[in-house]
């Protein structure tokens, strides 16, 4: 395809006919993870200049889905699961098995060439963390935030995601 190699050339660069064959001819592999544990770990990373995880939040509704950074918006006006038929969506939290399975389909042996991936010990983590996090936020930040993902929130099964309830 011409410009296939070309950096950073976004999808709806390419024509139609050509995109249609781009994603014909791959495995499509997704990899999505709870919103609230993004803006953790956004958070934490210090991509966001404030002094309290409760203040970043407010930004993070502030900018809305258009101006925001991609370490925050929604997936799904990112990676469009709607428009893309995914081969693969693995979740944050199943990576051990579920890269298992994507090795062992392209004909790798998966066990030689996975990292160690502690996926139990980091879910613990992570909800301990979320409990600590959520309990910053005000009601109506809750309630902003449940709505700000509430595509994601639809489209994949975070069940367990505080945003959820």
């Amino acid at each position: 395809y011409r410009r296939l190699h070309a950096k950073e050339t976004r999808l709806s660069e390419f024509n139609r006919t050509e995109r249609r064959a781009m994603l014909g001819s791959y495995t499509k592999v997704l990899f999505v993870r709870d919103p609230f544990h993004r803006l953790i770990a956004t958070f934490l990373q210090g991509m966001g200049i404030s002094p309290s995880f409760s203040s970043f939040v407010q930004e993070v509704l502030d900018s809305g889905t258009h101006n925001g950074s991609a370490a925050w918006k929604p997936l799904v006006s990112l990676c469009r699961p709607c428009l893309i038929q995914y081969d693969y969506v693995v979740m944050f939290g199943f990576l051990r098995q579920e890269l298992g399975h994507l090795l062992r389909r392209a004909g790798l042996p998966a066990g030689s060439l996975l990292p160690e991936l502690t996926d139990s010990q980091v879910q613990w983590t992570y909800r301990w963390l979320s409990e600590q996090m959520f309990s910053e936020l005000s009601a109506q930040q809750k309630q902003r935030l449940s709505h700000f993902y509430r595509w994601d929130l639809a489209a994949f099964p975070f069940s367990s995601s505080f945003l959820s309830d």
